[in-house]
């Protein structure tokens, strides 16, 4: 519309207007002939356009931020400006890292050592470690085409008498035929001859063989996993009523529906010469008390009467993991870390009646605790799974295998028609008897191991000591829902399995912990009651006497069993 503007509406061709009006129109158009050149790699420095790849940018020591986006290769770049004659860095003196030099480790065949080594020192050239370089002599090294003196066109080999055998070719292979060696190995015509002891070597042998056995005898511990053998250290087996010394005195009752919790240290049983186990009180009359020892032996004690050792028994190598009784109290069994097996003693006489799953170590070893199903036995194994046998064949009934590390515990729920295994593996899983196929399996990114379990008196919780210090509850009925209401904590058990008990009331929880104490926790409102200093060592179990209802037994690593009121 500019354009148009200048031109007149009265003006003609002779008119001046028309003459100037081309200038007008050429003073305003622009014209730009330079081709179109991609600038954004480049910046511009000095005046003069350089590539952006190349340029670094500085910032003063002074400078609080930084206004630029550096590449990480600027960002590691080396410090510019001159380096500290003292750094241990060394790249002030020449990056030395010897005193002679730099030295770079290289990782060279004992063979190609040599040869290079000789070679160098013999003809002035070798090849670099590194990689094709030539250290020394490289006209040396052009003239003789790389040889060395191992390989080269001047070295003389040992020719055999004859020449060489042409090699006959290998028979095709035959996949029907039976595999036969064609090649002789260097070593087949060598024979061995055996090595002769001197007669000092020979008596040496024996005397430490003999003193080895003599060291086993005296600390008992000379009695295999087939040898088992017992020692009564009462005064008569059966007394001139006909009484046995199994059988608990007459009179014996619950002295009160309510338990109380002991206050005083009343007895100390003493016998074992390492750390006590467990410890189980003989059914319903608790008159005597079974102890399973780390010496691998198992002591019966006397509660109520003279509160002496009343049987040993041996038939255990190394520590005793665990003790159970049957419901009678006849019979008890024992588990070991010696991989005998669990065996199944005669609790009057001492002798084992037999042993089920013998080279294999058992955790936890549990008769049923139904009457009438005395003779299925349950034990939980270091291969990852819970065996049932038959007591009256000795036969393998069943095996539950789903755990993934060893099985610590299994404890019966539901009247006998479910057990509950606890692991290494931190899970829990509830299994149906006699089906090898979990119904329940309880696991939890922030669930510990469980290796003590026990279940409240009346049937409807399970109390597991979980090794994050603390004793958590789950429901004992068809869910199994943990009851994180009833948590308890205060003591320190974390990497001990301390044993979890209950008042025979089921008022009051009960453990041991790692310093030597024992805790009582309050079962409703789950507050500690009392603690006491139990042991020197670990206190690792605790049992509460089924009558007496204010006394409590303990056990701990110092080898003692305690006795509380």
């Amino acid at each position: 519309m500019d354009i148009i503007s200048q031109y007149s509406a009265g003006s003609g061709p002779d008119s001046d207007e028309d003459i100037a009006a081309p200038d007008a129109l050429a003073s305003r158009i622009q014209l730009n002939a330079a081709p179109e050149v991609d600038a954004s790699s480049y910046a511009l420095v000095d005046n003069r356009a350089v590539q952006s790849a190349s340029v670094q940018h500085l910032q003063p020591s002074t400078a609080r931020k930084t206004y630029y986006n550096l590449p990480v290769d600027q960002m590691h770049a080396p410090v510019v400006g001159p380096e500290h004659p003292f750094t241990s860095d060394g790249k002030a003196a020449g990056a030395k890292n010897h005193r002679s030099g730099h030295v770079e480790d290289a990782h060279l065949n004992d063979y190609n050592f040599d040869d290079q080594y000789n070679t160098f020192h013999s003809m002035g050239y070798a090849h670099a470690p590194e990689g094709q370089a030539v250290v020394g002599d490289e006209e040396k090294f052009s003239e003789r085409k790389g040889d060395s003196v191992f390989a080269g066109p001047g070295v003389k080999r040992r020719k055999t008498e004859g020449g060489a055998a042409p090699k006959e070719p290998a028979p095709a292979f035959d996949p029907d035929q039976p595999f036969e060696l064609h090649a002789r190995q260097p070593w087949a015509d060598k024979e061995v001859a055996p090595a002769v002891l001197s007669e000092e070597q020979a008596a040496y042998l024996e005397q430490v063989a003999k003193e080895k056995a003599e060291k086993e005898k005296e600390e008992g511990d000379a009695h295999g996993p087939g040898d088992s053998t017992s020692f009564f250290h009462g005064k008569k087996e059966v007394d001139a009523t006909g009484k046995k010394w199994l059988d608990p005195p007459k009179g014996l009752k619950a002295e009160n529906e309510f338990c109380y919790l002991p206050k005083r240290w009343i007895h100390t049983w003493s016998g074992h010469t390492k750390g006590v186990n467990a410890i189980r009180f003989f059914p319903k009359t608790g008159h005597l008390l079974l102890s399973a020892g780390l010496d691998g032996k198992i002591k019966m004690w006397d509660v109520n009467g003279s509160g002496k050792n009343m049987r040993t028994y041996l038939g255990h190598t190394k520590g005793v993991r665990d003790v159970n009784f049957s419901n009678d109290g006849t019979k008890f069994l024992s588990s070991s870390y010696d991989k005998s097996g669990i065996k199944l003693w005669d609790t009057e006489t001492g002798q084992v009646i037999s042993t089920f799953g013998a080279g294999k170590m058992f955790y936890v070893a549990k008769l049923h605790p139904n009457d009438d199903k005395q003779n299925m036995l349950f034990g939980g194994c270091g291969d990852k799974k819970v065996y049932q046998f038959d007591v009256d064949s000795g036969d393998t009934v069943q095996e539950y295998d789903y755990h993934l590390s060893a099985v610590n515990t299994i404890t019966f729920v539901d009247e006998g028609r479910r057990f509950v295994s606890t692991s290494d593996d931190k899970t829990i899983r509830v299994w149906e008897l006699g089906i090898p196929v979990q119904i329940k399996y309880i696991a939890d990114p922030g669930m510990h191991s469980i290796p003590a379990v026990t279940v409240h008196p009346n049937g409807k919780w399970l109390c597991g000591q979980s090794l994050d210090n603390q004793i958590v509850t789950y429901s004992a009925l068809d869910k199994f829902r943990i009851n994180r209401k009833k948590t308890f904590k205060g003591h320190t058990n974390a990497g001990y399995a301390c044993q979890v008990n209950f008042s025979t009331d089921g008022r009051y929880v009960m453990s041991g912990d790692g310093s030597g104490k024992c805790y009582f926790w309050d079962w409703k409102t789950t507050k500690i009651f009392r603690s006491f200093k139990a042991h020197e060592g670990v206190c690792i179990g605790c049992e509460w006497h089924p009558l007496e209802s204010s006394k409590v037994a303990t056990c701990g690593w110092d080898g003692l069993i305690k006795y509380w009121d």
